[in-house]
């Protein structure tokens, strides 16, 4: 198109070239706002017209990070995993599966004077050491293959 032809060369002089008053057409004033502004006031019309679902934002962590818990904590906490059936005590020790409880990681922080017989997926050294210092042990399940 030739230059002289173009909308902006025809309108020169004219303040808003051909879009109304003056601010329209600009940045967002047109549009009731960025994005999803005004959702929840003037354009809720369209949240209902059109089924916009608002949600949480940002991401979700496909790997959650693991239900941990101490040493020191398993020793106060005895008595109430005993009533909920996650423990029970046999040959004076107390057999603990923390996998039941909910559970995935035990770990070294606070001291422990009771000898513990613990289930667990994963634990760190140092509670290892603490629970075996105790006269414990920590039993980690085996995954078998198939097939």
């Amino acid at each position: 198109m030739a230059t002289r032809r173009r909308k902006t060369r025809r309108l020169r002089g004219s303040r808003c070239h051909g879009w109304g008053r003056s601010g329209q057409h600009r940045n967002s004033g047109s549009q009731g706002g960025h994005g999803n502004a005004g959702w929840k006031r003037h354009k809720w019309s369209s949240v209902i017209r059109y089924g916009i679902e608002i949600g949480e934002p940002g991401f979700r962590s496909l790997n959650p990070a693991p239900t941990t818990i101490n040493v020191s904590d398993l020793s106060e906490r005895i008595k109430n995993f005993v009533k909920a059936g996650h423990a029970k005590e046999s040959n004076g020790k107390f057999e603990i599966d923390l996998a039941r409880a909910g559970y995935t990681k035990l770990l070294g922080e606070g001291n422990v004077q009771t000898p513990l017989r613990v289930t667990v997926g994963e634990h760190s050294k140092r509670a290892a050491e603490k629970i075996s210092a105790a006269g414990g042990e920590i039993i980690s399940p085996t995954k078998t293959k198939e097939g």
